[in-house]
Parts: C-alpha cells; sequence; structure tokens
C-alpha cells in the first residue's frame, strides 16, 4: 500500500472503534448508520491486517494487535485533532521568549519607537525588538519572512497583505526658528515656492503636482536620503524641509510645534493625507504572541495620535 492509498479518516474511527468495542456504539457516537461502520470497519481489517474487533458471545473483543494499538492510536488521534482545530491557545505574553523584527518609517522610529519598547518590556521582559529602516513599500520582506512586522504606507502591489491602520499623516514644511518665510505675512503658494528648498528623496510629489496646476514648482536645492537628514539640515540652513508630520511627533502645524529649534507650518497647497498602517504577512495573522504584538503597537499609535 502506498501513502497514496491511505485514508486518514480511517485513524479517527479505529479509535473510536476500540473505545466503544461496539460496532452500533461507534456508530452512534460518529453519527453513522450500523451498516456503514461495518463496512469500515472491513476496511479498517483489511488495512492493517487484523481482525482487530472478534465476536465474544453477544459482543466484540479486542485482538491482542487491537490491544496494543488502542493507546498509540488514541494519542494520534489526539495530535491530528490538535494541528487541524482553530488556534485558540492562550499564550503566557509574560513567559515569551522570542525576538520580533519590525521595519518602521522615520517617524514611528523618532516618536513611537520607545513606548512601543516600553509597553512590551514592561508586559514581556523575554522579548527583544530589532528594528530595520523602511526604504521603500516592497512586500517582499513580509512575504519571505524577514521581518514580522511593518509600519508604514502601504504599497500597491501587496493584495494580500493584512493591515491595521493606525492614524493618518500629512506633509508640513519645516523651518529653522526665525526662518523669513514665517514673518507673520503668510505663506503663500508663491512664497513658498520661491524659497530654497531641501527635499528626502522620496518625497513631494503630491505638493509639487499641486504647485504645479498653479505654474509653480519648487526649488531643489538639496536632496538627502531621508527626512531625520531634510530636518537636521533646515534647523542649521534657511532651506525649508517637507516632512510628514508624524517626524515632529503630534504637534500641530502653526501652534506651539517648535522642536529643537525647527518650526512647523501647514503647506499652502491642499495634499491628501495618508494612512500609517500595520502590516503582516496573512501566515502570521492567527499567531497568537504576533497578534499580541500587533495590538500593543495599535494602542500605543492609538494613545499618542488620537485624532488622527
Amino acid at each position: 500500500m502506498t501513502d497514496a492509498d491511505l485514508d486518514l479518516n480511517l485513524l479517527v474511527t479505529l479509535d473510536v472503534l476500540l473505545a466503544e468495542g461496539s460496532v452500533t456504539g461507534a456508530a452512534r457516537r460518529l453519527g453513522l448508520s450500523a451498516s456503514a461502520m461495518s463496512r469500515t470497519l472491513a476496511r479498517l481489517r483489511a488495512t492493517t491486517g487484523d481482525p482487530l474487533l472478534v465476536r465474544a458471545g453477544r459482543g466484540l473483543v479486542p485482538t491482542p494487535r487491537a490491544v496494543a494499538l488502542r493507546d498509540h492510536v488514541h494519542r494520534l488521534t489526539q495530535d491530528v485533532q490538535a494541528v487541524l482545530r482553530p488556534n485558540r491557545l492562550h499564550v503566557d505574553i509574560a513567559a515569551l521568549d522570542m525576538t520580533f523584527t519590525l521595519r518602521v518609517s522615520e517617524g514611528f522610529m523618532e516618536h513611537l519607537s520607545a513606548p512601543v519598547i516600553a509597553a512590551v518590556t514592561q508586559a514581556a521582559p523575554g522579548i527583544r525588538l530589532r528594528f530595520l529602516a523602511k526604504p521603500d513599500k516592497d512586500a517582499g520582506p513580509l512575504r519571505e519572512g524577514l521581518i514580522d512586522l511593518e509600519i508604514g504606507v502601504l504599497g500597491t502591489s501587496a493584495p494580500e497583505i493584512r493591515t491595521q491602520f493606525l492614524f493618518r499623516d500629512q506633509f508640513i514644511g519645516a523651518v529653522r526658528v526665525g526662518h523669513p518665510l514665517l514673518d507673520g505675512i503668510g505663506v503663500t503658494p508663491g512664497r513658498y515656492a520661491a524659497c530654497h528648498h531641501i527635499m528626502a528623496s522620496r518625497a513631494g510629489d503630491s505638493v509639487d503636482a499641486a504647485l504645479r496646476a498653479l505654474g509653480l514648482a519648487r526649488r531643489i536645492m538639496v536632496v538627502v536620503p531621508g527626512y531625520p537628514d531634510a530636518m537636521r539640515i533646515a534647523r542649521q540652513s534657511d532651506l525649508v524641509a517637507l516632512v510628514p508630520q508624524s517626524c515632529l511627533g503630534n504637534h500641530l502645524p502653526g501652534g506651539d510645534a517648535s522642536l529643537s529649534g525647527l518650526e512647523s507650518f501647514v503647506i499652502p497647497v491642499s495634499t491628501p493625507d495618508f494612512m500609517i498602517s500595520a502590516m503582516w504577512h496573512p501566515r502570521m495573522d492567527a499567531d497568537p504572541a504576533h497578534r499580541w504584538l500587533r495590538e500593543t503597537v495599535v494602542t500605543v499609535c492609538r494613545a499618542a495620535y488620537p485624532k488622527r
């Protein structure tokens, strides 16, 4: 007999037959007719090469082979049922000893990584968090299992990736304290475009499109790899940076938004908000430890940005 000929459904039936010692009792327990159970017993006899249950008076008794198999078959049946049963196991979070790898946006790393670390280590001191930079929207690392959770903007080429909304973000302007653009006259599209700008390499398409519709364009003088670099240079020059609001924490543009020598302002053209989400691969969806990590990240983010 080949592996393809095996019918694992027979294992469950054999377990019940050996436990009941009765075709009628086994049939009743499995919701089958007595004739169907008799046919299954015949198949089991042919498969195992042993009578398994034999007539003794008005009842059935197990053969020595059946007695030897009984406990083993029962354990196997329980193992199979455990594998196929939905994952509802309780996990002792405090006892976990594992590492999670997160790929995160720069704003998250700057302002939200510390409270996430605090929440995780308080509840699960054995968990280690490994943070990686998010240089793009490629879902490959999630698919390949290189990272467990990603925080940022979802790409368009990953329909299978699971997501959980965290908060809305938007682009704002950032300049050094005392910059002439914020002289009280007002930031108009023309005045904004006429400044010298510093741009993170992957940002600003929506702003530039809105300016083009008005016949304007930013004068990009410097291009840097990321938003922290843009903010660092803007703090020490007259260049204007364009960054997500989350890079300045929960400060509102135009308010008391000074942050280590920077002031923020609302971009004077209409641009869409973008959603920051937690992302993971479907294979991790039902994992209880991963689910707890996701819930922890969501709780921290919504506490930091309750109105976004």
